[in-house]
């Protein structure tokens, strides 16, 4: 009985979580202009407008771009990061570590405001490359769970007795390593192109005037008016940042099954 209410307590509360969200997707079908019920019938009519309007697509060229670009340059650090801290002795490892992991556990919205009042001290006005350095800060604890995770598994064995055959530890990077670290990096990547992606608390506080992120342009738009082009944005958004790292994930999983192959 009491596993039951268990049971019970857990849909109820999965039930209020994700219902908005599949209440969002069905009205983003809505072929009536007022999104509500009952539904006058099913339209592609949003999703078309949506890929006309040009605020959008801008938008979606930022989300794009910032999110590549931090993706890129998170996995490069955190990749580089986990292998100081795993592979060699580091002076103050633990604490290195520990400064590294922190932006998880602080509250996002203090961290993006901590490093906006850092940089107007400093006189640094918004500009993209701040908007990229904090999707950095905010990311990089991600990537380095994830190869850290991996790199703790794999035996050092390989790298030694690569090393013993003549190969320097460059190459012994490139050609033991990395392969075996691949299923982690490929993850790493996507969760930080996601998370830039989906952001929107710290992009609020460090985006200049004139740049808009996709999360950023569904918050104006909400503030004017609920139009149903928000909820054709909205389900796009929702298949991007859960479809992404689903796809990811079972890569990285056929990617692991065949190097233990």
């Amino acid at each position: 009985m009491g596993w039951q209410i268990i049971r019970g307590w857990a849909l109820a509360v999965y039930l209020f979580m994700f219902l908005p969200v599949a209440v969002v997707v069905l009205l983003s079908f809505n072929a009536s202009q007022f999104g509500s019920f009952p539904m006058t019938g099913l339209s592609f009519r949003w999703f078309v407008e949506l890929a006309h309007n040009d605020a959008i697509l801008r938008a979606f060229r930022t989300s794009i771009v910032l999110g590549l670009l931090t993706a890129l340059i998170s996995t490069t650090l955190g990749v580089l990061a986990s292998l100081a801290l795993v592979r060699y002795w580091v002076p103050g490892r633990n604490m290195i570590s520990t400064i590294l992991i922190a932006p998880i556990l602080v509250p996002e919205v203090v961290l993006a405001v901590a490093l906006l009042l850092f940089l107007n001290a400093l006189s640094i006005n918004k500009s993209f490359l701040l908007l990229l350095m904090g999707h950095v800060i905010f990311t990089l604890p991600f990537v380095i769970l994830v190869v850290q995770a991996r790199l703790v598994g794999i035996r050092r064995d390989y790298e030694e007795a690569s090393l013993s055959l003549g190969a320097s530890p460059i190459q012994t990077f490139f050609q033991v390593t990395l392969p075996l670290l691949a299923p982690a990096v490929f993850a790493g990547m996507l969760f930080a192109f996601t998370i830039s992606f989906d952001d929107i608390t710290g992009t609020l506080f460090w985006k200049p005037g004139g740049v808009e992120t996709v999360p950023t342009q569904i918050f104006a738009m909400l503030r004017n008016s609920i139009s149903p082009e928000i909820n054709a944005l909205g389900t796009v958004m929702i298949f991007l940042t859960v479809g992404l790292p689903l796809v990811g994930l079972a890569l990285a999983r056929r990617l692991a099954m065949q190097r233990g192959s």
